[in-house]
């Protein structure tokens, strides 16, 4: 008798889970989704960093805008050469080859070099540090130095150097542009790795207000830079110059012209050129 009281509720509780394992089953059979295997097999190749510079909701958002057609199989800046071919190949297509882009902070006005309007004792963040007066630099359009990039970079490519300006490491940086969107002063952007001419500055104030009154290496638009340049690589954007990445032959000429040093290069290339 007491043994049917025990068991009774067993087997009714057993035959329970036996009744609703099969009904959920007969469920995920009848209403799954397929899910086409592409998308399982790019995803198993992408680095998994789901750092979203992809502009997809992660690795697993890149995979299903590829197979849908969305999205290059070089979407991903993070993958290496070989991880994009395996795409291009998942996919029957050809790898388009396009240059690695690393990012790049476009001011070297440091607190050794731009005057301060004041001193900054609030929050330690740039985006806070921004809305007093559009920073303590003179200069409302260069590096506040905070570290708001670096809390965001996920490959810990970026350093704030003893000078307040970040400073980013190209064989790090992958290329994610989390940093881009986290800046509030648009100092930051995307350039080819390669490139070892880079303008370091973002100051966009009439030539007046640069000149050696509020940083030392500001750009003062003398249009010097464009003048020597051969190849019409040099063009200019509220009063700063910019570089037109695709025609520049690196000749050196623009950074040996420039009377404020506001434009910089490597003398050699890089070695370890990247492809993705």
């Amino acid at each position: 008798m007491y043994l049917s009281i025990i068991l009774t509720p067993v087997f009714a509780l057993g035959g329970m889970g036996v009744f609703f394992g099969g009904m959920l089953a007969y469920a995920s059979h009848k209403f799954s989704v397929e899910v086409d295997p592409r998308v399982v097999q790019i995803r198993e190749v992408l680095p998994g960093a789901n750092c979203g510079g992809c502009g997809f909701p992660g690795c697993d958002g890149l995979a299903n805008a590829i197979v849908a057609g969305s999205a290059e199989v070089n979407g991903c800046p993070v993958a290496s050469a070989e991880a994009s071919n395996r795409i291009a190949e998942i996919m029957g297509k050809a790898a388009v080859e396009s240059e690695k882009k690393v990012a790049r902070v476009i001011c070297a006005g440091g607190t050794d070099k731009c005057v301060q309007k004041f001193e900054y004792t609030g929050i330690k963040d740039c985006k806070a540090a921004s809305m007093i007066k559009g920073g303590r630099k003179s200069c409302n359009f260069g590096c506040l130095g905070y570290g708001s990039c670096v809390a965001v970079c996920p490959f810990d490519a970026i350093e704030i150097t003893e000078n307040h300006v970040a400073k980013i490491n190209d064989n790090k940086c992958t290329g994610c542009g989390k940093c881009v969107e986290e800046c509030p002063q648009n100092v930051i952007v995307m350039v080819p790795f390669s490139n070892r001419i880079h303008v370091n500055c973002n100051n966009k104030e009439p030539v007046k207000k640069t000149l050696n009154k509020r940083c030392k290496v500001g750009c003062i638009s003398c249009k010097q830079c464009a003048k020597v340049c051969e190849y019409d690589a040099i063009i200019f954007e509220n009063n700063v110059a910019k570089i037109d990445y695709s025609k520049c032959q690196q000749c050196m000429k623009c950074v040996e012209k420039c009377p404020t040093k506001a434009i910089s290069g490597e003398i050699e290339k890089r070695a370890n050129r990247n492809l993705h």
